[in-house]
């Protein structure tokens, strides 16, 4: 048993530095192929109801699973090297961090030389909010915010599971997120089609958020943010978000930085009203630099802790 976790979390190290290496494949990328067989299934199976929508969730997520297996099973067949790939290869597919901080330094740079519209339109790259309602200030807060939030869905969330449970589980786990950023909205049509997608992905990232959050109180004094200020604005802030997942990580991230996030929130199909988290002033561009530097920071600490959890010493 021993063995095996060490052969599987070495896979998960061995993703985690592809990931930093290469990025996301810039064509034919897994987790776009899923999107489009997803997008696909929902002209047969939509209907305003939310059984509907948990059918169009349990299949897909079925067969991505038994894919998951199927990989594990062959591996399992080619000694530890190929087992060590397959889960290397899952855990790369599954992760989108480096992809998250160029698109973060990216934003910033546009924002910094004043290019509004640029930003506007990378904005889409980062989240689902309406960019042509957002001048400088708001695109800032709504890429350091996602920066916050993706660091635990498209990091953290997806070596822990490749850790726990190895190709099949991570798979899954990218199928569940993906799905809740296609229909796990509250906008009329998806109301009700995307609860359960929605739901899943609250669950599925409930741990995950939290060992983000406490890893943001851990490396803060990486890039000169406050470990206490993070703590508090998590304990204080983050129970009055409306994601019981986003608002922990969001809070954490805003407490580190000593900056203000939340307030009107302007997706396409409803405006939110946000509880602020931490204090402080908005978030400038300086500030998005150092949110995306301490993304990093603890996207590497989740790769050693997800990577170290079965090489310690037996009592």
């Amino acid at each position: 048993m021993l063995s095996m976790r060490r052969t599987r979390n070495a896979g998960v190290l061995a993703g985690y530095l592809a990931d930093v290496a290469l990025g996301d494949p810039r064509r034919g990328h897994p987790v776009a192929l899923f999107g489009g067989a997803a997008a696909w299934l929902e002209r047969v199976t939509y209907r305003d109801s939310r059984i509907a929508g948990a059918a169009h969730v349990a299949v897909l997520l079925a067969a991505v699973s038994t894919l998951g297996v199927a990989v594990r099973g062959a591996a399992a067949h080619t000694g530890r090297r190929g087992q060590i790939a397959a889960t290397a290869a899952a855990t790369w597919v599954a992760l989108g961090g480096t992809s998250l901080a160029r698109t973060g330094l990216q934003m910033s740079r546009l924002l910094g030389r004043g290019d509004d519209d640029a930003a506007r339109r990378l904005l889409p790259a980062l989240c689902g909010r309406d960019p042509a309602a957002l001048d400088r200030a708001g695109l800032t807060r709504a890429a350091l915010e996602s920066v916050a939030e993706n660091t635990s869905d498209a990091q953290v969330a997806p070596l822990l599971w490749a850790a726990a449970g190895g190709v099949p589980a991570v798979l899954a786990y990218r199928a569940i997120n993906t799905l809740d950023s296609m229909i796990g909205y509250r906008s009329p049509r998806y109301a009700r089609f995307g609860w359960a997608a929605a739901r899943l992905d609250d669950v599925a990232n409930y741990a995950a958020a939290r060992a983000t959050a406490a890893l943001v109180v851990i490396c803060a004094p990486l890039v000169g943010g406050s470990p206490s200020g993070a703590a508090r604005a998590w304990r204080r802030d983050a129970a009055a978000h409306p994601s019981p997942n986003a608002g922990v990580v969001e809070a954490a991230f805003a407490g580190a930085l000593g900056v203000r996030l939340g307030g009107p929130t302007q997706y396409r199909h409803e405006l939110e009203i946000r509880p602020a988290l931490g204090d402080g002033a908005a978030p400038g561009v300086a500030d998005l630099r150092r949110g995306v530097a301490l993304s990093a920071v603890v996207q590497a600490a989740a790769a050693l802790l997800a990577g170290g959890l079965s090489y310690r010493r037996r009592p």
